[in-house]
């Protein structure tokens, strides 16, 4: 008995089974090139997974093209209503204006001071007041994380006035200190003391408890418990505070040179809004924001540089 001869199996020509006819094989078909997203599709695409992270993390991703593109808009959003005549100058000058009116101010002066000496006047009030705040809220805070009777003694008093406005005690700052300089240097104290002392209070209550059992088997006093656990992983929190200070005392700034000031930013703003000179209003609002952002920009970086460990603890 013979073996069947088995050939080996020809390629598909595609011709139907059976019918007899032969058809050419179709050529293998070449791979499709991506098509290349453009600049805009490619801006606003989210940043590549890291190694290690297999989903990725809620609104990771670069964000400042993002932010550049929003200014853009909003300042032609501005050219457009301002050139269109659907608000009056009086109400809201265009940006060509606020650029000229700067120009002036910085030369000429306005109010009996240039631009640049109200601004110096203005960054010795609010960064005085920040020092002498980082100086004294932070270790109240500390202590009051760590202590239960500091808590007590200091919680009540600046809870009670933390969500004060400033014009509510500043008559009763006048009465106390004067119309001098230190009466409004405190002013703005007053109003970065009390998120900055909460910020590192909430730091401190925040340090996991294992951190601290693993210290103290180790060996650790408690004020090296303190020193090198507690106030490293309270730092997060504490420049958290700083930058939510910062922004408090600059708020406060208007209100703290309407205390018999004769310069500084808000002063200007003030005494031009007096006389419906809505340019140099909306100029000083722009250079009280920019220095504002400017300084949190600079704590940002900061915190990067000297807290590497924030959110990954």
């Amino acid at each position: 008995m013979t073996k069947p001869v088995t050939t080996p199996h020809a390629p598909s020509t595609g011709a139907a089974p059976g019918s007899g006819v032969q058809r050419p094989a179709m050529p293998p078909s070449t791979p499709r090139t991506p098509r290349r997203r453009g600049w805009f599709a490619r801006m606003f695409a989210p940043r590549p997974v890291k190694a290690g992270e297999s989903f990725g993390a809620p609104g990771q991703g670069p964000s400042l093209a993002i932010s550049i593109v929003t200014v853009i808009v909003l300042l032609l959003l501005w050219v457009a209503i301002t050139s269109s005549g659907m608000i009056k100058p009086l109400f809201l000058p265009g940006p060509r204006a606020i650029v000229e009116k700067f120009t002036q101010v910085m030369t000429e002066g306005f109010a009996g001071s240039t631009l640049w000496q109200h601004t110096l006047a203005s960054l010795y009030r609010v960064f005085g007041a920040f020092a002498l705040a980082c100086v004294t809220a932070i270790p109240v805070g500390i202590l009051m994380g760590v202590s239960r009777v500091a808590r007590g003694v200091f919680d009540p008093p600046i809870e009670f006035y933390r969500p004060l406005p400033p014009l509510a005690y500043l008559p009763l700052v006048i009465i106390w200190f004067g119309i001098g300089e230190f009466s409004k240097v405190f002013l703005i104290y007053l109003a970065i003391f009390a998120p900055l002392a909460i910020a590192a209070r909430a730091g401190v209550r925040s340090v996991s408890m294992e951190q601290i059992h693993a210290a103290y088997s180790m060996g650790a006093s408690p004020r090296q418990i303190v020193m090198h656990v507690i106030v490293k992983s309270a730092l997060p929190e504490i420049f958290t505070g700083m930058r939510i200070g910062i922004g408090v005392g600059w708020t406060t700034l208007v209100a703290a040179e309407m205390v018999a000031a004769s310069s500084g930013l808000g002063f200007m703003v003030l005494n031009a809004a007096e006389f419906l000179a809505s340019d140099i209003v909306i100029m000083g609002i722009i250079v009280i924001g920019f220095f504002a952002f400017g300084f949190d920009l600079i704590m940002r970086y900061l915190e990067r540089v000297l807290v590497p460990w924030k959110g990954k603890v």
